[in-house]
């Protein structure tokens, strides 16, 4: 199973504090525990918000455009990782390994990432096929 690993953002990350040397020495040995097991499948650290925007959408295809930063630091990522595990128990596991960054209080929340299979009978064999490609293409796009 795929899981999302979300590492919720905090009043340090949101200021936009790069990591102590030795959290990065840390998270390194970790993502390569991690590539060593076969888990690790992408991992990255965001900006803050400060640099972002969010797109809310409405009915009757209303956008609206508002520009970071955003005020509910608890509802913000600060980095994810994409992990392949056996289980959600595995997935746990895991992340009680992860370094606390400066022994902060935070929160790591793990989700199943949907399987587009799930769908059942909506996801018909053109569909099936279309995803292929657009993966395939996607994947193209990885390496330069």
């Amino acid at each position: 199973m795929k899981v999302l690993v979300m590492i919720k953002a905090n009043k340090e990350s949101e200021a936009g504090a790069m990591p102590s040397q030795q959290l990065i020495t840390e998270m390194m040995q970790f993502n390569e525990e991690l590539v060593k097991a076969g888990v690790l499948l992408a991992a990255e650290g965001l900006h803050p918000s400060s640099k972002g925007v969010r797109v809310s959408y409405a009915k009757g295809g209303k956008l609206t455009v508002v520009d970071g930063p955003f005020a509910e630091t608890k509802e913000l990522l600060a980095g994810y990782w994409l992990w392949q595990v056996k289980s959600m128990d595995e997935a746990i596991a895991w992340v009680k390994r992860c370094p606390n960054p400066d022994d902060t209080e935070g929160d790591i929340e793990i989700r199943p990432v949907f399987e587009m299979g799930e769908c059942g009978e909506a996801f018909t064999p053109e569909l099936r096929e279309q995803e292929k490609r657009i993966l395939a293409a996607a994947e193209k796009l990885k390496t330069p």
